[in-house]
């Protein structure tokens, strides 16, 4: 009798409390176990259903519904905590289950914990306590989650999910673990439709061949790629990238880079500057262009390569460098131009090639073709060679010029490679002018030979001597008329001549940089815990106010600072 009169009353005031509230607001419970017996003293107001595994106690209330073993449920507050094998379904979106969970009719909000294995299409959270929260559509972790993709596993300290936009935000130690990468980062946000990746502050890509940084990037976990800027690099093959964007292609192995870029060879002391680049790794290249130069870094003078386009291409101990279309060289005391040059590490060998010239001082050499030999094991200059129709031209200090011709050109340098000597084969031709001290002209001196010696001296010519047959003569000023001044072939290229490193680029236009399509920084998200919404919180409740707060601690420093900018 005691027991049914409980069962009366309860029924009784559980129907009195349904006309006052709205039946779709009402929380509805049902169990085929039946009402269990009510306990004032434990539960007081309470109704509590049982139920079993296989035949649970069933909760519905606006469109989401739940089963567990054991309910407590509250009429008067529309207040329900449900205990064991818990499972929640909203629509076809959400699946969750919990060992614990409880929710407010009044409010929606929901709060589980206890192994929370939250599901919607595409991905699986996993975490300890979960909040939330209907009205606004958003569930929140703080300590520690899990999300399963289709093809990465994501992590973070801090997690919500924002269900109309199928969108994560990843915070405090983000890390996504793929089989080909991971990915570290403070501020991560995800798209569970189409794996798409928003990356905010310092963030890294790591893989077996490569590693990405930038502090603004998007990746696209399923297609394998991304683009970066902010400070963003690529690191791979002993070689990194850096520029204002990048995009990178991990299953192409292929990366791009446009404006400020510089790719840096870490084991062969070389730099390589431009606005657009491109970089092939299994194929181990470099394209670039825009301003391209080529930078050789040696201790106490390095050598500069400009030109429109410029490839370096093999492994790391046998760098090939390629540069065509208007190339210009400069190093402090030597400096040239040609129409393409090519240059291999593992034999030191600069071939210049088409119309090459080349200026040591006040001195210019010529020919059709220019090789240049470095020692491949301390990086200095060695020795050049020009190849047919060689001419060396020393401009004189009244304005002619001192002309020296033959079949082939050998040089060598010193230890501190600059150019010491010069010899000049084959069917020796020359025109030197004679001089006082004083600078005034006392003759002309004209004549062949088999060979003729060059000696330089601080990068001016020193001496000069002639072997091998030679037969010269030296006419009056007044006897050898201007037209006949010249040797057959001699070109002047004096205005050509590259005197700075910044003569790399004279006349040439600034290029158009490529206007940067830019990753917005994303939208300041309004606490989940709202400071202007207030939670009512059922006195029955395991949270306590100090719960649906947002902690200073669960705030990362980068949008803290954010934060702190705005209110200022």
């Amino acid at each position: 009798m005691k027991y049914l009169f409980v069962f009366i009353f309860s029924f009784f005031s559980l129907t009195a409390f349904s006309q006052n509230v709205a039946t779709d607001s009402l929380i509805q419970v049902s169990s085929s176990g039946g009402l269990s017996q009510i306990d004032e003293q434990l539960f007081p107001g309470a109704v509590i259903y049982s139920g079993s595994r296989n035949n649970q106690v069933y909760v519905q209330h606006k469109g989401i519904k739940m089963w567990c073993d054991r309910a407590v449920f509250y009429p008067k507050d529309n207040f329900i905590r449900i205990y064991d094998n818990v499972r929640m379904n909203q629509g076809d979106t959400i699946r969750m289950s919990s060992k614990y969970a409880e929710y407010n009719g009044k409010s929606q909000f929901a709060f589980a914990s206890g192994n929370v294995d939250m599901k919607n299409p595409g991905t699986t959270l996993k975490t300890d306590t979960l909040f939330f929260d209907r009205v606004k559509q958003q569930a929140y972790y703080r300590s520690g989650g899990t999300v399963q993709d289709t093809a990465s596993t994501l992590k973070s300290r801090i997690g919500r999910y924002f269900m109309a936009e199928k969108r994560y935000q990843f915070l405090d130690n983000v890390k996504v673990t793929n089989p080909e990468y991971t990915i570290d980062s403070d501020h991560l946000n995800f798209y569970t439709e189409n794996g798409h990746a928003y990356m905010y502050g310092p963030s890294t890509i790591k893989g077996t061949t490569s590693t990405v940084y930038c502090e603004r990037g998007f990746y696209d976990t399923r297609a394998d790629e991304g683009y970066f800027i902010k400070n963003s690099k690529i690191d791979y093959n002993n070689r990194r990238v850096t520029g204002d964007s990048l995009y990178f292609n991990r299953g192409n192995a292929f990366a791009s880079a446009t404006n400020n870029i510089v790719v840096t060879d870490t084991i062969n002391k070389s730099i390589i500057k431009g606005h657009y680049a491109e970089v092939y790794r299994a194929k181990d290249s470099v394209f670039i262009t825009k301003r391209a130069v080529a930078i050789s870094i040696q201790d106490q003078d390095s050598v500069y390569i400009h030109a429109d386009k410029l490839m370096v291409t093999g492994p790391e101990d046998d760098r090939i460098v390629r540069g065509f279309y208007d190339v210009r060289l400069f190093k402090s005391d030597l400096s040239g131009r040609c129409d393409s040059i090519i240059t291999r590490q593992s034999t030191g060998l600069t071939k210049m090639l088409r119309k090459p010239v080349l200026w040591s001082g006040k001195s210019q050499m010529t020919g059709d073709t220019i090789h240049i030999q470095s020692d491949t094991k301390t990086e200095r200059l060695d020795s050049l060679r020009v190849f047919y129709n060689a001419f060396i031209v020393d401009q004189d200090t009244s304005g002619g010029f001192n002309q020296i011709k033959g079949k082939e050109l050998i040089g060598k340098f010193n230890d501190s490679s600059q150019l010491e000597v010069i010899n000049m084969y084959k069917n020796v031709e020359n025109l030197v002018y004679s001089r006082t001290d004083d600078g005034e002209l006392i003759g002309i001196n004209k004549g062949t030979s088999g060979r003729w010696e060059v000696v330089f001296k601080d990068s001016e010519v020193s001496t000069t001597t002639f072997y091998n047959e030679s037969n010269d003569i030296t006419y009056k000023p007044e006897e050898l008329p201007e037209n006949a001044r010249e040797l057959r072939g001699f070109i002047w290229r004096g205005e050509d001549m590259i005197l700075t490193k910044e003569d790399l680029f004279k006349g040439k236009p600034l290029p158009i940089l490529t206007p940067i399509q830019g990753i917005p920084l994303p939208k300041l998200e309004e606490d989940f815990f709202d400071k202007n919404q207030k939670f009512e919180i059922n006195e029955n409740s395991r949270l306590k106010e100090k719960d649906l707060k947002t902690r200073t601690t669960d705030t990362p420093k980068a949008i803290r600072k954010e934060k702190d900018a705005d209110e200022k």
